[in-house]
């Protein structure tokens, strides 16, 4: 089987990384000639297009960073089925049920779409330890589960297009709003005169715990490096999907609502660079506290 990975970021570099030691033969493409080259010297091949990976591989791996972009890598003049179709193309990215019922209606009876969104950050990658959250045929599930199993977790989430998508903005919106109010309580209690790495502790040991306080306050508020990993531009891209897929949906989501706007407010304060835990700085300084001490 010839298996085929598109999109090399911070996310699908060391996942097609991962991937390479247990698949016989992986040909890869992006954007990056670095990325790609950094995948060659491991023993990947590279694909010129991703056109070529459509007409070469059995099984087509994307991991890229917008629906619109997804939409246009596969299903562009120039995208994985615009010569020749794999059987089967599983999407990593987080790109919204929609759009893998797009993909699926549009691809359908020549090739099985999975969706698969993953969690689990940089280092989940890196490790092979992120969720994997699929939706789809759940023979094509079988099929790829072995190569899923060397990037990550997978659960079949079920059989109908996106619903590996709809766990995934579940997921965020959980993950999003744990920053939010892990940032309230923490300047409140900061301006009350507590210690913020002993109500850290505190959490971590009570029923307040969560996300946020076991790993971003430790590793990136607490020693202000705001250097999680994880963009708040992407951040309020995966929000702003999570919205428009609840209102189309008729779900009220005031909470995603309000992460929204604190990652709007990140960005205008700290600039399109900010890690998404800087929305602790947005917050503290609304409560007057220094963000920059």
């Amino acid at each position: 089987m010839i298996v085929g990975f598109l999109g090399l970021g911070r996310m699908g570099g060391p996942m097609a990384e991962n991937l390479l030691a247990h698949t016989g033969r992986l040909l890869v493409h992006d954007v990056s000639e670095e990325a790609v080259a950094a995948l060659v010297a491991k023993g990947a091949e590279a694909a010129c297009s991703a056109a070529a990976l459509g007409e070469r591989c059995d099984v087509v791996f994307t991991s890229l960073p917008t629906p619109q972009i997804v939409r246009e890598a596969v299903l562009g003049a120039d995208g994985v089925t615009a010569e020749a179709a794999p059987r089967i193309i599983c999407d990593l990215s987080t790109s919204g049920p929609q759009l893998a019922a797009e993909l699926a209606e549009a691809l359908a009876g020549k090739t099985a779409c999975l969706d698969a969104p993953v969690s689990g950050g940089i280092a989940g990658a890196k490790a092979g330890t992120i969720s994997i959250m699929v939706g789809g045929p759940e023979a094509a599930f079988d099929e790829v589960r072995p190569m899923l199993e060397a990037m990550g977790k997978p659960t079949h989430m079920g059989e109908t297009p996106g619903a590996g998508q709809t766990m995934k903005l579940v997921n965020n919106l959980l993950g999003a709003v744990a920053i939010g109010v892990t940032a309230e309580g923490m300047a409140f209690g900061i301006k009350q005169g507590l210690d913020p790495a002993k109500m850290i502790d505190v959490l971590n040991q009570s029923t307040g715990v969560n996300s946020a306080t076991r790993d971003k306050w430790p590793r990136s508020v607490l020693p202000r490096t705001f250097d999680f990993g994880f963009a708040a531009a992407l951040s309020l891209k995966d929000t702003k999907l999570l919205l428009s897929e609840a209102e189309a949906a008729e779900v009220p989501l005031p909470l995603g609502q309000i992460v929204a706007d604190y990652l709007q407010r990140t960005l205008e304060r700290e600039g399109a660079d900010a890690d998404f835990t800087a929305i602790a700085k947005v917050v503290e300084e609304a409560a007057g506290l220094d963000p920059d001490r």
